[in-house]
């Protein structure tokens, strides 16, 4: 490892040994320098290429110990703006704890202790001695992309044993084509336990979105990739689209990912890394986008990349162009950040669309046999979901009389069922797959909307049932963590409005409807309006909004009212439209 074989001394050693390999236009001094990789041993990597040397004073670059201090601190607008700007040299010390650093703070399962990597490695293979025979890779790696980054074959077996034991350990991969590239990224800086634990970090992040782990993810990322290029790269989508009038944007931006993880330079991969380890994927996007502005400004002025030289395959000459792109790791990423409107919330808003017109289509295109099928129990409450949700709530038993005296409790009891149902069978599948939680009821925790955020506000998803003294019910299942009305934007403003499509209203009795987001129904850009999912104060609670709001809730939880809104298009919840609330009862689900 980088600072742990070597002392700062050697380091310096290497960097005095310059050699001119080749000449980049823009700065003609380089040394040539070896990466090393685990403490125990240095025969992991091989000499690399020539690495970037900036002449020059420089200024003082942040160290370690004051990144984590920050983190430490909940600084993290802070450490993004360091990790931005500081550009350590290629062969710097610091990403050996860094980047374990800034992984480690996404971890969200209990700290793992000492040797559970090597105990998981003896469970999946016997034995903790590297094979000398080659490892059969798991089904969810993509073999023609296991990209060694100039690792030995010794690095690549550790490499091949790594994502073996992730995915023994994460079963639920069933898809993922880049964990094989980062891990290898990753031993060049720290050993195989360290790399190990990084990408454990990543891959269970929940507030952040790192590495892909099925064909769904992996198909709604291009997508959204797509999505946002045809609105910030309109010129290059435009080039593209006259000088191949044929092409299919999809073909291209399927391998958007490899423009950057096979096409870049290592020394401009890892500048990435040091920033995607703390962002996530939205640091990609931004790369992605600003390949495609240089491109299209390469093949107005360099006849390499002519019209004739690449319609037939744009998407090979893009990571062909990658390869020798004309700019420096700081001026890439530069660029990448200095791009405008490109906000997390706003990302988030189009993969969460793009996810659930997948979603649709899908289930309008697997037949009749999946269609009858999909109304059978499966994805509905397990009987243990059932029970706890019929003895927690108390909004889903509506005391009315129903049908002949007699059968009063055995009709309520239906309709207890039915509910649950019909609930059941409007959340997101992956959340029927988790145990619901009562997580606050004004029945028991009182009418206070402190005590509601104290309960709830940490929840991510939450469904919101309401019953009237009029015995109405309905509510809303809403996507994203009430805490998030104490976020900032980069302005250091806190947002009105916070949440994704993926939020729906319902309604279960009188009615029983469903309201989901209008903007699941196309491509149409339906403006602000329309995407006013959840907002909150220490006064009130409000879901959806434009022209009305679908439900506002008072701060002592008492009274409340509904109206039609732009966001769900949805009517009244309640005829009266004002109402007095009788419960409140709000769930969240365990293990999310």
């Amino acid at each position: 490892m980088v600072g742990k074989v070597l002392g700062i001394k050697d380091l310096e050693q290497f960097s005095s040994r310059r050699s001119s390999v080749y000449v980049d236009p823009e700065c003609d001094k380089f040394f040539e320098l070896p990466l090393f990789i685990a403490a125990s041993s240095n025969d992991i990597t091989t000499k690399c290429q020539c690495w970037q040397f900036s002449p020059g004073k420089e200024p003082a670059l942040r160290s370690h110990t004051e990144i984590q201090q920050l983190l430490q601190q909940g600084k993290k607008r802070d450490v993004k703006n360091i990790l931005r700007e500081n550009s350590w040299p290629i062969n710097s010390p610091i990403r050996s704890q860094l980047w374990p650093t800034l992984c480690g703070q996404h971890q969200t399962k209990q700290q793992m202790l000492d040797g559970f990597y090597w105990e998981m490695v003896h469970q999946v293979f016997g034995t903790t001695e590297l094979s000398e025979k080659p490892i059969m890779l798991p089904a969810f790696v993509d073999a023609t992309h296991c990209l060694p980054y100039h690792l030995t074959s010794t690095g690549r077996a550790v490499a091949d044993r790594i994502v073996n034991v992730l995915g023994y350990d994460c079963p639920d991969i069933t898809y993922s084509p880049v964990l094989y590239p980062i891990t290898s990224i990753l031993l060049h800086f720290m050993s195989e336990e360290e790399a190990y634990i990084c990408l454990a970090g990543l891959v269970g992040s929940k507030e952040k979105v790192f590495i892909n782990q099925t064909k769904l993810q992996h198909e709604v990322t291009w997508k959204t990739v797509m999505q946002i290029a045809k609105k910030h790269t309109k010129s290059a989508i435009s080039y593209f689209q006259r000088i191949c009038p044929g092409l299919k944007l999809e073909r291209v931006f399927m391998d958007w990912c490899w423009w950057i993880l096979a096409g870049l330079p290592f020394q401009h991969l890892v500048r990435i890394m040091d920033c995607y380890f703390h962002e996530g994927i939205k640091v990609l996007y931004r790369v992605a986008l600003v390949i495609l502005n240089l491109f299209h400004k390469e093949c107005q002025s360099n006849n390499e990349w002519s019209p004739d030289n690449i319609k037939n395959d744009i998407g090979n000459a893009l990571i062909k162009f990658c390869k020798k792109i004309p700019v420096s790791p700081a001026k890439l990423l530069h660029a990448a950040f200095s791009i405008r409107g490109l906000s997390t919330q706003y990302i988030s808003r189009i993969f969460i669309k793009t996810e659930m017109l997948l979603k649709s289509r899908s289930v309008l295109n697997s037949g009749s046999k999946q269609l009858i099928k999909s109304r059978s129990s499966d994805n509905l409450p397990t009987s243990q979901s059932q029970v706890n949700i019929q003895m927690m709530s108390h909004t889903l038993t509506i005391r009315e009389h129903f049908g002949l005296p007699g059968t009063k409790n055995f009709i309520k009891t239906w309709t207890d069922r039915q509910f649950l149902f019909t609930l059941w069978s409007w959340l997101p599948v992956r959340i029927t797959m988790y145990q619901p939680v009562l997580l606050y009821t004004t029945e028991e925790h009182g009418c206070s909307l402190t005590t509601f955020y104290v309960r709830v506000e940490q929840h991510e998803p939450t469904l919101l049932m309401i019953k009237t003294c009029n015995n109405e019910v309905f509510g809303a299942y809403c996507s994203s963590r009430w805490f998030e009305r104490n976020v900032k934007d980069d302005k250091g403003q806190r947002q009105a409005y916070f949440g994704t499509g993926e939020t729906f209203l319902f309604s279960l009795y009188p009615e029983r409807a469903k309201y989901p987001w209008v903007g699941i129904e196309g491509d149409k850009d339906l403006g602000h309006s329309s995407e006013l999912f959840m907002a909150a104060d220490s006064k009130m609670i409000t879901i959806g909004g434009g022209e009305g709001q679908a439900i506002w809730m008072d701060e002592n939880i008492r009274f409340g009212k509904t109206d039609s809104c732009k966001t769900f298009n949805n009517p009244p919840l309640c005829p009266s439209g004002d109402f007095e609330i009788r419960v409140l009862e709000v769930y969240g689900f365990v293990g999310i």
